[in-house]
């Protein structure tokens, strides 16, 4: 089904490199595209993670990896899998930036390894951030591939490479995720990129884990 915050959920809770939860589990919404076609961010390995927008040509690799089981444990069960239909016509870019979410497929060493989206917070609907009154906060969502990159700083990295990229527009302000409370492998990964807890907060999807990174704490 084509719903913001299925997408959202989808991303966000799914991946402890997914956004919230590892990939965590959260959907999708698009956010004003920044004129960015590739971000890289190096780390002190040799490796470094990049993230480019995504594309239509990107859905049916996107089909298959929200199949796989370590996501769908986020993303609402066995129930909550979605078809190639349903992710057709929730993740086109086109629909996604209709909802304020920009889409990216993060690559390593020239190979896709993960999903990661930012949304823009203020309107988001459906229940969601129905308090913000600021146009430059943005939520993210993100999650690995593969299971076997789980634990390996992967997710970090790449949090920090969405994080870097959605600073570098003088607009942004702030950004905001919400883990499930029970997916500590996100929260981890959250922490090592420089998000702050700020409390249990209500959602849509249930009780989450309220992260933060604030412009001036990463400009510091």
């Amino acid at each position: 089904m084509a719903s913001k915050q299925q997408a959202r959920y989808a991303v966000g809770r799914c991946l402890m490199l997914w956004s919230s939860n590892d990939v965590t589990q959260q959907g999708s919404r698009p956010k004003t595209k920044l004129g960015i076609t590739k971000y890289s961010i190096v780390t002190n390995s040799t490796d470094s993670v990049t993230l480019r927008l995504m594309t239509e040509h990107d859905l049916a690799m996107l089909y298959e990896w929200l199949n796989r089981s370590h996501i769908v444990e986020w993303w609402g069960g066995e129930e909550a899998r979605p078809t190639l239909a349903d992710v057709q016509e929730q993740y086109l870019p086109s629909v996604l930036a209709q909802e304020s979410v920009t889409p990216y497929i993060a690559m390593l060493n020239g190979e896709p390894i993960g999903y990661a989206q930012s949304y823009v917070a203020l309107g988001s609907g459906d229940g969601w951030w129905e308090e913000e009154t600021d146009p430059g906060v943005r939520g993210i969502d993100q999650s690995l591939a593969n299971a076997s990159q789980l634990g390996k700083g992967l997710g970090t990295k790449l949090v920090r490479a969405l994080v870097e990229l959605l600073f570098n527009d003088p607009e942004v302000t702030r950004i905001q995720t919400d883990p499930s409370p029970s997916n500590l492998r996100a929260i981890r990964c959250y922490e090592n990129a420089g998000f702050e807890r700020q409390g249990t907060v209500t959602t849509p999807d249930g009780p989450a884990v309220y992260m933060v990174q604030t412009r001036q704490a990463f400009e510091r």
